[in-house]
């Protein structure tokens, strides 16, 4: 775990609230088209299993959930210390949230706030 896991936090609870804006990102160079109807039903897909997983996983739910009201070098500490302690728990939710890398590989992140992207990207690297 790095030490930006905060921001893995707050890309968890995007993640999980839908990242709706997605939808509205714009092709990276070379890229395959990408269409909002694909970006929204992966955005769904991802979004879903993520809640489900959570609601199955209390302890990474409290944590991040607690993680998102804490100030920001609390707020690592309390997922650096519950993935630490749970690594297959993030792994887990790591693979689930992995369609997204994809989707933004091929459709870019425009219109996406700066913080949920960098989040997701740290989360995604471990």
């Amino acid at each position: 775990m790095t030490s930006s896991t905060f921001r893995r936090a707050t890309f968890a609870g995007c993640a999980v609230a839908g990242l709706a804006l997605v939808g509205s990102a714009a092709p990276v160079a070379n890229a395959a088209p990408c269409m909002v109807s694909e970006a929204a039903g992966t955005i769904s897909s991802v979004s879903g299993a993520a809640s489900q997983y959570l609601a199955g996983h209390p302890g990474a739910d409290q944590a991040l959930s607690t993680a998102r009201t804490q100030p920001r070098e609390q707020a690592r500490e309390t997922v650096r210390a519950y993935f630490t302690a749970n690594p297959g728990e993030y792994m887990e939710l790591k693979n689930i949230t992995a369609p997204l890398v994809d989707l933004q590989n091929r459709c870019g992140t425009a219109g996406i706030p700066g913080d949920f992207i960098e989040a997701f990207n740290e989360f995604q690297a471990g």
